[in-house]
């Protein structure tokens, strides 16, 4: 019979407890004798489970862990390994880490493995990329506004006036004009959304309403034939932002969700919420680190993202669609960095994936985010 985790911990279990990172020890047969309670998250199981299988259980075919820990083994020192690809469908996709690996001291034959997460610091370098394209756009609106309109509007007002005069090949001509300079204005009229630099009038938002009035519009509309799933947490705290700019947000991000399924035999868009301690974002001007711990994802069953784009998708003028301008992603990356929020892209061959973190509502007092002492102060 197998001993309790709690009596065949070979490490101080309160202090390897306290990491926000999975942390597990094997034994000289590469059998788990000790998981951190990070494991529990990381491989979607309990720390009793974790700790009665084989390393290679949560671990691709001839993953290179194995040869990880023999090498720890063998020269009795501490390894690394980087952008390791641990995806399997036990713990889930896309799961990409760096691994550190160091032999047990009191112990011979023991190798500590500690994962992390190779996306969390990419995942903030993203979010400056993002929005350094959004000012990028922000200048060339600015830009456009001035030094295309005003000639447009004159273009357009001699394409009316030959109009008039001209025979109806003629008229076949002008029309043509005045089409393509409205085009280009209501091109122009998107970009301007990216000059805005008003202060964001900011409130507590009910998620879940903006969720549902979203989802309403979609099935009512362009998402009629797409089947909608909610997984929603009902005890969720108000977020701060402004609700018709989330509304816009989540309206891009449902429409290409839909868009993507559009070869899908069974299309389904999922639409999750949840809370998640433990992210905090340094904000410009915040005065501190925010915390983020609401969680909100916008998931497809579609073809997914070409990887030729995936990693410039919020990037401006980027886009799949034949007739798309490319501006749609780049507006909610925008919006949700206005928000100091973190937004985050996952896709494959089965589907993709948005996530979104943005910061509670405070209190009716200050109608700020909450900063990391005053989340981990309160009751």
């Amino acid at each position: 019979m197998d001993a309790p985790a709690s009596q065949s911990k070979p490490v101080p279990s309160a202090i390897l407890d306290a990491l926000v990172h999975p942390v597990l020890v094997v034994d000289e047969n590469n059998n788990i004798v000790y998981a951190n309670q990070s494991c529990e998250v990381f491989f979607k199981s309990s720390v009793g489970y974790i700790c009665r299988q084989h390393v290679g259980y949560f671990l691709p075919f001839a993953s290179p862990i194995l040869s990880l820990i023999d090498q720890v083994r063998q020269y009795n020192a501490s390894i690394n390994e980087y952008k390791i690809d641990i995806s399997s469908p036990r713990i889930g996709r896309e799961k990409i880490i760096d691994v550190f690996g160091a032999s047990h001291g009191e112990l011979p034959g023991h190798v500590i493995l500690q994962f992390i997460p190779q996306s969390a610091a990419e995942k903030l370098d993203r979010q400056m990329t993002h929005r350094n394209a959004a000012r990028s756009v922000t200048g060339l609106a600015s830009m456009l506004a001035h030094e295309i309109k005003n000639p447009l509007s004159g273009i357009r007002g001699a394409a009316q006036l030959l109009e008039m005069s001209g025979s109806d090949d003629d008229r076949e001509l002008t029309q043509l004009i005045k089409d393509e300079t409205d085009r280009i204005v209501k091109l122009v009229d998107r970009m301007e959304v990216f000059s805005d630099e008003r202060p964001l009038e900011k409130s507590p938002v009910n998620i879940h309403a903006v969720l549902e009035h979203v989802r309403k519009l979609a099935e009512t509309g362009f998402g009629s034939n797409v089947r909608f799933s909610e997984l929603y947490d009902p005890s969720l705290p108000p977020v701060i932002g402004n609700r018709d700019q989330l509304v816009q947000v989540f309206l891009n991000l449902i429409k290409n969700a839909v868009e993507s399924t559009k070869n899908t035999k069974n299309p389904e868009v999922t639409l999750s919420t949840g809370f998640r301690p433990g992210v905090h974002l340094s904000i410009p001007g915040a005065g501190g680190r925010i915390a983020l711990p609401i969680e909100l994802i916008v998931r497809d069953n579609g073809s997914g993202i070409p990887e030729d784009i995936k990693e410039h998708i919020f990037d401006p003028f980027v886009t799949t669609k034949t007739n798309g301008s490319g501006l749609g992603l780049a507006l909610v990356a925008k919006i949700v960095g206005d928000h100091g929020g973190m937004l985050e892209c996952e896709s494959d061959n089965r589907g993709t994936s948005f996530r979104i973190l943005l910061p509670v509502y405070k209190n009716r007092e200050k109608e700020t985010p909450l900063s990391v002492d005053e989340w981990e102060n309160q009751e």
